[in-house]
């Protein structure tokens, strides 16, 4: 596949350079354009456009990679989205990657990150994407995320148009991951957010671990990779949000005979399984919300 590789950590990333060279030596064509500077937490922002001024895009290279091409844009990841899709290196992508975020982007805090915010804007663009990010650990397993970001890409080349896809690996090595579980978002992620004041009146954002205070159930993504699972949820963007149909509960008993096989929190991931359509008619849940 032609695949724009994007990130939110700037185009100097160590993971970033791992992820581009795996999947190249895969088979893929990556197209390698991210920020000149950390966006994290930029979501899906453009940042500021105005008509009357340029957008700084420089050619670089990525250490030891000549045959990847790979530029540095002055903007957000969402922007390095946005500028391919609309030809602006003249190359047609079939899918967006982005990552390898150091940490990982999990639980309903997965809405301010540029990681998965490049991926959403790639779904908005009508294309599909993969959003990648490793935990951290004694040291950072940039070779197990890009390892398993190939396993999951051939799942993603046969998925629904504009499906977007948030891979969270844990700090281990290939061989002692577990295995793919489908997870569905936990309340919040790794880190939760304080505000803490001054008599000045100015404040800072305080960030402390969840891991000593908080138990996340099994089936969510945080759960999964504090067992030792990778894990794998479909997002959607913007969308509509429509009532269930109505009339299906009063049917009787005997007209209700349809199985249908679908995904589960908590299942493997397995041969059969194919992306949720993104296109197709879904109740919409309200989040779960943690009193901790």
């Amino acid at each position: 596949m032609r695949l724009l590789v994007t990130n939110d950590d700037g185009i100097e990333s160590e993971g970033l350079h791992v992820l581009a060279a795996t999947l190249a030596e895969a088979g893929h064509e990556p197209l390698v354009v991210a920020p000149d500077s950390d966006w994290s937490g930029a979501s899906s922002a453009l940042g500021r456009i105005h008509p009357d001024e340029a957008i700084e895009v420089k050619r670089v290279q990525l250490p030891d990679r000549d045959d990847v091409p790979a530029y540095a844009i002055n903007g957000t990841p969402a922007l390095a989205v946005m500028s391919a899709q609309l030809g602006a290196f003249d190359v047609k992508i079939d899918a967006v990657v982005s990552g390898i975020n150091a940490g990982s982007n999990t639980g309903r805090a997965i809405l301010h990150s540029g990681t998965v915010g490049a991926v959403l804007t790639a779904q908005n663009f009508g294309l599909s994407g993969l959003a990648v990010s490793v935990q951290s650990g004694e040291r950072w397993y940039w070779d197990t995320a890009a390892s398993m970001t190939c396993d999951v890409l051939k799942l993603l080349e046969e998925a629904p148009a504009r499906s977007a896809l948030n891979l969270n690996v844990p700090a281990r090595r290939r061989e002692d991951v577990r295995g793919i579980r489908w997870a569905r978002l936990a309340p919040f992620g790794e880190v939760r957010a304080a505000l803490k004041g001054s008599e000045d009146g100015r404040f800072q954002f305080v960030l402390r671990d969840t891991a000593a205070d908080v138990e996340f159930e099994p089936d969510t993504d945080q759960g999964l990779l504090r067992l030792g699972y990778a894990s794998l949820t479909t997002l959607v963007g913007v969308v509509e949000a429509w009532p269930a149909e109505e009339g299906l509960e009063e049917l009787p008993a005997d007209a209700r005979t349809d199985v249908v096989e679908r995904l589960a929190p908590g299942a493997p991931l397995h041969g059969v399984h194919r992306v949720p359509d993104v296109a197709g008619r879904a109740v919409l849940r309200r989040p779960r919300l943690a009193s901790n």
